[in-house]
């Protein structure tokens, strides 16, 4: 297991960046793939990006997100550039040793308690 703390998330105008940090404690966080994903009020969590044993994001923020890791901090990022007012939700990182389909929230077994992005028109 390992215990996730979100930071970084804010209130900003559309066009500005914030940084979103994912902090983890335990072992082996180097084997973990560390995914980020969001959720407005009534929705499902939507994936957002992962990082591991692959890179990928999902289309809406390709271009405009960019994750990365410091395995040496234990710490996964979320570089958030050119918001749009709909990328407004709670932004959660999760990780997991192993999945089937890392866009898939059920994959993982360890979250965070989440983090408020909210950008205004």
């Amino acid at each position: 297991q390992v215990q996730l703390v979100e930071s970084g998330g804010g209130l900003v105008q559309a066009g500005g960046s914030l940084r979103l940090s994912c902090v983890a404690s335990g072992r082996s966080f180097t084997n973990y793939n560390v995914a980020w994903f969001r959720r407005t009020p009534g929705q499902e969590r939507e994936f957002v990006a992962v990082i591991g044993w692959q890179t990928d994001y999902v289309d809406s923020v390709k271009g405009r997100f960019t994750i990365s890791r410091d395995n040496a901090k234990k710490t996964v990022y979320l570089q958030m550039n050119s918001l749009k007012p709909e990328d407004t939700a709670v932004y959660y990182c999760a990780a997991t040793f192993t999945y089937n389909d890392y866009r898939n929230s059920y994959e993982y077994d360890n979250w965070g308690q989440g983090t408020q992005v909210t950008v205004s028109s």
